[in-house]
């Protein structure tokens, strides 16, 4: 590789179409850490590819190697907001264990397309209800980046 080559790539700022190594960590906006790649090996993705939610992605156009930030990420940017729609009741007798149900606990259940994750907010005697919104819709998040390396 030339270091023309070289030198454009380093230049390379995010958009569409890059290829992005990073590290980052997500937290809350009391402070608590909820992902992070910081103590492990550095994530990878394609702008694009679904790996990063549009919103993440788009927060960090414009950035080039070696920039090192703190973006904040809106609800509506990160998982979006919460829906009541999102939240069901179940019948208990629908659930093969129902004496192991409890609030707070997550559950796959079986969706066209694969599993959805749903956490169950109250256990009654006849019925469960189920929130299926992400853990994280309705948050802002700061999303703490350090940009390593930005390839077309």
């Amino acid at each position: 590789m030339n270091d023309d080559l070289i030198a454009r790539q380093g230049d390379l700022a995010i958009g569409p179409g890059t290829t992005v190594t990073l590290h980052f960590s997500i937290h809350l906006a009391n402070g608590e850490e909820v992902d992070t790649t910081r103590r492990g090996k550095p994530a990878r993705f394609r702008v694009g590819d679904g790996n990063l939610g549009p919103g993440f992605e788009a927060a960090l156009f414009g950035l080039r190697a070696g920039d090192d930030e703190r973006l904040w990420i809106t609800p509506e940017q990160g998982f979006g907001l919460r829906k009541n729609e999102n939240i069901r009741t179940i019948r208990r007798a629908d659930f093969p264990n129902t004496a192991d149900l409890e609030p707070g606990m997550m559950m796959a259940f079986d969706a066209a397309g694969g599993e959805l994750p749903g956490v169950v907010r109250t256990v009654g005697e006849d019925t469960v209800e189920v929130d299926f919104n992400h853990p994280l819709a309705g948050r802002g998040l700061t999303f703490d980046v350090t940009i390593l390396r930005v390839e077309a």
